[in-house]
């Protein structure tokens, strides 16, 4: 992926605009990750005015979406649902043709919806707008209670944050977890949240440093080779597991089980990247046990095997990546 357009429209969204821009927009070639070409485009060039009233100055028109090899697509506002632009529809479906990736954020997912592309697929949106999402477009299966949903190469997310996580989801894929990473840190987010984590959660920010689910976290991932069941956490947290669950589901968006192999994907993933070392010994030290249940965990998260991921994402071939 070297190519990237966002496409805005009038009363675009600055917050999930500004989450493109900053994904992929921002010159990192000095912390080792690739630039990509990456430009803003709208239907025509010139004056596009946000919903809070500033306005931005877009250079480009559509025809580099056409192009791409990822075309974003920000939130439109609520009077634009029902009359989505004819020209955006056509860079939907000329990018789901095509193969390029497609990522929506908020509200964006009425321009896929439009244009057709998410029939007979997997989506999200904001939960404020799933009901509607789901009344207008009753082929489309909405879930509207996770961060982000991919379905082959179209990513649709929930609203504010969520792209962050979408973002940062589709980097994981194209420039791997060690750079993903180094771009988490620098926008200072976490760099691990699933797209199952659910849209609501209680407390997002542990109250505290000494918070004991923080601090059972802390341990686990620290312990991934080990067998590592909600009753042992609990005892560590000194809480009776119905409670430990309980409250772990609510700060982190995940049961303990789907946040730890999360983690172990994580970690895999690092292993093999920054390691030469064989399957079966990456499964033993991520906890998976054995190299065939790591296969099938990493292929049904991230869509590839651990050999096609380290091939692409291996040290020598990370160092030798240049700017987009």
């Amino acid at each position: 992926m070297k190519t990237v357009a966002c496409v805005i429209q009038e009363g675009f969204a600055p917050f999930e605009f500004g989450v493109a821009c900053e994904a992929f927009g921002l010159d990192r070639a000095a912390q080792g990750v690739p630039n990509f070409d990456f430009r803003v485009v709208a239907p025509r060039a010139g004056v596009v005015t946000s919903n809070i009233g500033f306005s931005v100055n877009v250079e480009h028109d559509l025809t580099f979406a056409y192009e791409a090899d990822l075309v974003v697509f920000c939130p439109i506002p609520r009077g634009s649902w029902t009359g989505v632009n004819p020209l955006v529809i056509d860079v939907a479906k000329d990018a789901v043709s095509r193969g390029a990736w497609v990522l929506s954020v908020c509200s964006g997912a009425f321009i896929l919806a439009a244009a057709g592309v998410l029939d007979g697929r997997r989506a999200t949106t904001h939960w404020l707008y799933a009901d509607t999402l789901e009344a207008m477009y009753p082929q489309i299966e909405i879930d509207p209670n996770v961060l982000f949903v991919q379905d082959g190469k179209i990513v649709t997310s929930a609203g504010t944050a969520a792209g962050i996580d979408a973002c940062l989801h589709l980097l994981r894929q194209e420039v791997g977890a060690e750079l993903t990473n180094r771009i988490a840190r620098r926008m200072v987010v976490p760099p691990q949240r699933d797209g199952g984590q659910a849209q609501f959660i209680d407390r997002p920010l542990p109250v505290a440093a000494a918070n004991p689910l923080a601090v059972v976290a802390e341990w686990a991932v620290e312990h991934l080779r080990e067998e590592l069941g909600v009753d042992q956490l609990a005892a560590r947290a000194l809480m009776s597991p119905r409670t430990f669950a309980r409250r772990f589901r609510a700060e982190y968006g995940a049961t303990p089980a789907a946040w730890l192999a999360r983690q172990r994907i994580i970690h895999a993933q690092r292993m093999l990247e920054h390691t030469d070392l064989p399957l079966d010994h990456i499964a033993d030290e991520c906890g998976f046990g054995s190299a065939a249940v790591l296969r099938q965990n990493f292929a049904r998260v991230l869509g590839v095997t651990p050999t096609a991921y380290r091939a692409r994402f291996s040290c020598a071939e990370v160092a030798t990546v240049g700017a987009g």
